[in-house]
């Protein structure tokens, strides 16, 4: 498959959208279920033996190196989950043995993408009551990417019901060395969305706005709510 070609993107204020559940726990998951320091210390190792980003960051894990991921720089634990804790059957642009972070160029591309995926879901259990937060994460880019917005011949690469095509072109191009892949999204009409390869270029992560999305019976969720900053947040 021949390579698409390779654009500077400058994108500031991305956006990518995490479960609240992952982002906002200040104490250990694991607390509630100790009754005492050293219990609770036994459960972390116990945690810690099957951490799959743990496992990547001392070098254990075969999809990526640890001289690519990222260390000492604000929420580098998420940076470094996205490229660890890949789907099993792999995304648009990753496989299985390697994640990537992905994100979308504006807030209602990246609300329609995450939206997608829980509809899927749902459907496989056949069940539309539920009601979920996301955190956003806001992240800058500046680097040359591969890119397929104004190109033709890479329409099975962009199929909205397989990534079979796209993760081939994305395992090649990454072969290749490629940063990343910047594509129109196929959730959101008129709204592009990135596939960076490359931990280090994910740069100046740091938290945006919350959103809550609640699910009442039907396949679309009848609420899509901004939550409320908290006064004294930064």
């Amino acid at each position: 498959m021949r390579a698409p070609p390779i654009s500077l993107v400058r994108q500031l204020d991305t956006w990518r959208f995490l479960p609240s559940r992952f982002a906002n726990q200040e104490d250990s998951v694991l607390a509630p279920l100790a009754n005492s320091p050293a219990h609770l210390q036994d459960l972390f190792d116990l945690d810690n033996a099957t951490n799959q980003r743990l496992a990547a960051e001392r070098g254990a894990m075969a999809g990526i190196g640890i001289d690519e991921l990222v260390f000492g720089v604000p929420n580098f634990r998420m940076i470094n989950a996205a490229y660890t804790y890949p789907r099993p059957e792999g995304s648009r642009f990753n496989s299985g043995q390697r994640g990537a972070w992905y994100c979308a160029f504006d807030t209602a591309t990246a609300l329609a993408e995450i939206t997608f995926h829980k509809i899927v879901e749902y459907t496989e259990i056949n069940y539309f009551y539920d009601t979920v937060s996301y955190q956003a994460l806001l992240a800058d880019f500046s680097a040359q990417f591969h890119d397929l917005r104004h190109v033709a011949g890479f329409k099975a690469c962009l199929d909205p019901s397989s990534y079979v095509a796209s993760q081939q072109l994305a395992q090649q191009l990454l072969e290749q060395g490629s940063l990343g892949i910047v594509y129109p999204s196929v959730r959101h009409a008129g709204g592009n969305n990135l596939a960076c390869f490359r931990p280090a270029l994910v740069g100046n992560v740091r938290r945006g706005p919350a959103y809550t999305l609640s699910w009442a019976g039907a396949p679309e969720p009848v609420s899509v709510l901004l939550q409320p900053q908290a006064k004294n947040a930064k």
